[in-house]
């Protein structure tokens, strides 16, 4: 199933301009496939996808043609995942908020885990806000330094 699943995923992001998960849970529905979005956020990790901008800086999903899964094709992802998909962070006391791309919240939420930068406690993803709880507030500007320095170091 999980298979079948994963090879339409690619036909469907190969023959639409999917920008957020909810669509291409939508069109998965119509093909039969009742799932959920936290298994289309793992089908995407799984699959390598990226997303890549088309007609005037819109974001579609795409196969990343490199592929392969080996340990720093993964880290290049998480890496261009940040780059790419956050719009902003800004804190409150001990809260980091993280404005994404559309639907991309749990994608950039993956990719901080990845970071393992110490501080951040957790994490909560919506569809473009994620919320970072981190150790306390002085810690703050620090995080998302290191965050910003990958985003900047990332080609």
């Amino acid at each position: 199933m999980k298979e079948k699943r994963q090879n339409l995923i690619i036909r469907l992001i190969n023959e639409n301009n999917i920008e957020t998960q909810e669509e291409l849970l939508f069109l998965l529905e119509k093909e039969g496939f009742n799932t959920t979005q936290a298994t289309i956020s793992r089908d995407i990790r799984e699959l390598n996808l990226k997303k890549v901008s088309y007609d005037g800086g819109k974001k579609k999903y795409a196969v990343n043609e490199h592929g392969g899964s080996n340990e720093l094709t993964e880290e290049v992802s998480y890496y261009q995942t940040l780059k790419n998909c956050i719009v902003s962070m800004d804190y409150a006391e001990n809260i980091i908020v993280v404005k994404t791309v559309s639907g991309m919240a749990m994608a950039v939420g993956a990719s901080v885990d990845r970071l393992n930068v110490s501080g951040i406690l957790g994490c909560i993803a919506g569809d473009d806000t994620l919320f970072l709880a981190i150790k306390d507030k002085t810690q703050a500007e620090r995080i998302i330094g290191e965050i910003n320095d990958v985003i900047k170091y990332t080609y």
